[in-house]
């Protein structure tokens, strides 16, 4: 379900997808700011389709990179690859290992939650995945909160590209919050200009 092929190929190729990207960081705040934005996708054809990522905040915009739209829509990659820098930057510790523990998690089998949502005041179907890639790790105590992520990835048929909302969260050691929020949500389209 999370990588799931195919989920571009409905887009229209006039519009864009708008997804809103919400951080927090009561360790790095700065991060936070730079980090919070709107991301755009839009496909164009070059030699194959292709899905182009920018990213948007106070009126300047920054590609983020292209990725063949056949293989799927590229936002969970851009979801847990931010995350891993996030983590790496506010915690410490080496991206790869960080990487590897949340690429371990990603192919895990794990439990589908059936829900809804509201997208555009409507009420939609959804399936929700939960994963806890540092659970039982034997660093976790020194990962200053983030040995107790979680990463939760909500979809659906009825939304274009099939992400309606990818959240990280890590609470913190002494329970007074979460140490650090990543919220990713489907906002709707626009056309391409």
């Amino acid at each position: 379900l999370l990588f799931r092929d195919g989920t571009l190929d409905a887009v229209d190729r006039d519009e864009a997808l708008l997804y809103r990207r919400e951080v927090t960081n009561t360790l790095k705040p700065e991060a936070a700011t730079r980090d919070t934005g709107e991301i755009a996708l839009r496909i164009e054809q070059e030699d194959i389709e292709m899905a182009l990522l920018e990213f948007r905040r106070d009126g300047k915009y920054r590609a983020m990179g292209s990725f063949p739209a056949s293989v799927g829509n590229p936002m969970i990659m851009v979801f847990y690859e931010s995350v891993v820098r996030d983590m790496a930057e506010t915690a410490g510790g080496s991206k790869h290992y960080i990487r590897n523990r949340v690429k371990e998690s990603l192919i895990q089998p794990a439990e589908v939650e059936t829900g809804t949502a509201t997208v555009d005041g409507e009420e939609i179907a959804t399936q929700t995945i939960r994963l806890t890639p540092f659970e039982g790790d034997p660093n976790a105590d020194r990962m200053m909160g983030f040995g107790e992520l979680e990463l939760s990835v909500t979809m659906s048929e009825a939304v274009p590209g099939w992400y309606v909302s990818l959240v990280a969260e890590a609470p913190s050691p002494d329970g007074s919050g979460p140490v650090y929020t990543s919220h990713m949500t489907f906002e709707g389209t626009e056309q391409v200009q």
